[in-house]
């Protein structure tokens, strides 16, 4: 396995998400879940939780939507303060730059909302190069597929659209490669992450197979215009595929349109997750890693059991499988509905938004760091990056 591991840049195989949605809520409500969490300013306490399971490498995002509170303007501040933590602490940054928000003025068929996405990758890339020691690795906009169809399809945030689904997509990605190519002009050794839903739909006896593959092309619409694939008027260029992350949960397979397979299954109805990250890999020849997973309540420790089985399977398989990461490390609330959480971190928040740890998933991630570490032959390695694999 240790080949499809060669030039891994994450310093640990675990990662941990903390869930920065910044959007305007169903309501027109605008949310902020660094700051409902509390992470925003206990990022330190989250840190020094994380180091001692052994997890090195984080996902946060800067949330457009505030640090442009004046058009054109930027508070980095706080970013400034996580940038610190993250050296006391040994941490590893992924940086979000659009996770579903944007500033009050803006939305994605806007005019004006590519050159103000390329003024904030600049002034991003400006700021991370003179504050920073770590090289940055960046996400420029989380999820483009769930964005456009839930901003466009589903009316669940701005422009609360329907029927629009792809001229959002468009967007999004006409926005993206702008401002890859405005990062990489700032930090030439910047890399380059995506985020996209890892689904499959199922059939449902009354569709065509043409109807069908063409339903789950959707879904790789957002890669191959950054790639240049499709839509090469955008200016997407295969490089920009740098790492390719997928995010996948229990409801990211379903019968077309109907319901969600039911997870834990039943009639084994479901696609194996390390033949769907076959699939990926063959279509577009990039490392992969898993850029969000998790579960909530009971579920949280058979779901990474099973996944963390599925990924070593896919790295057997000769899959270049780079890395697991954990979403959200703290629980969560609902967008619509901000007193309503899920019970789906590896650390529960009381009312006072302490971090009250649960044992069964904290012991289970451990025990997957070990089992990884067993099976793919890296206990050396993982041991060095601060992995507790014995005790």
């Amino acid at each position: 396995m240790m080949d499809q591991l060669t030039n891994n840049p994450f310093k640990t195989f675990f990662m941990g998400g903390f869930e920065c949605a910044d959007h305007l809520n169903r309501r027109g409500e605008r949310i902020n879940l660094l700051k409902e969490t509390q992470h925003n300013f206990r990022v330190e306490q989250d840190y020094q939780l994380l180091s001692e399971t052994g997890i090195h490498v984080v996902r946060e995002g800067i949330c457009w939507s505030e640090v442009e509170k004046t058009k054109e303007e930027y508070d980095f501040s706080n970013i400034s303060s996580r940038i610190s933590a993250a050296e006391k602490y040994g941490i590893q940054q992924i940086w979000d730059l659009i996770h579903f928000g944007y500033p009050d003025d803006l939305f994605p068929t806007h005019p004006m909302f590519c050159e103000r996405f390329e003024k904030l990758c600049l002034a991003f890339a400006r700021f991370y190069k003179a504050h920073a020691k770590q090289n940055l690795m960046v996400i420029p906009i989380n999820e483009i597929s769930f964005l456009s169809w839930f901003s466009g399809e589903d009316r669940g945030t701005t422009p609360y659209a329907a029927n629009s689904g792809w001229d959002v997509k468009y967007h999004l990605c006409k926005a993206a490669i702008i401002g890859v190519k405005a990062l990489k002009r700032t930090i030439p050794a910047c890399r380059i992450i995506w985020a996209e839903p890892l689904i499959k739909i199922h059939g449902d006896g009354s569709a065509t197979p043409g109807h069908l593959h063409e339903v789950n092309e959707y879904a790789y619409q957002a890669m191959d215009m950054i790639s240049g694939k499709i839509c090469p008027e955008l200016g997407g260029d295969e490089s920009f595929l740098d790492i390719v992350g997928l995010n996948y949960y229990w409801n990211c397979q379903w019968i077309i349109y109907s319901d969600t397979l039911p997870w834990p299954e039943t009639e084994n109805k479901r696609v194996p997750l390390h033949q769907l990250l076959q699939e990926v890999y063959d279509r577009y020849e990039r490392p992969l890693f898993l850029a969000e997973t998790g579960h909530f309540g009971v579920g949280r420790v058979p779901w990474m059991e099973e996944i963390t089985s599925e990924c070593l399977t896919a790295l057997e398989k000769r899959v270049p499988i780079w890395g697991i990461c954990i979403y959200p490390v703290l629980d969560r609330p609902d967008w619509d509905d901000l007193n309503r959480y899920s019970n789906c971190g590896l650390y529960d928040l009381d009312r006072n938004k302490n971090r009250i740890p649960e044992p069964g998933y904290l012991n289970a991630v451990i025990q997957q760091h070990r089992l990884f570490a067993e099976r793919a032959g890296l206990t050396h390695a993982m041991t060095a990056q601060g992995y507790p694999l014995s005790g």
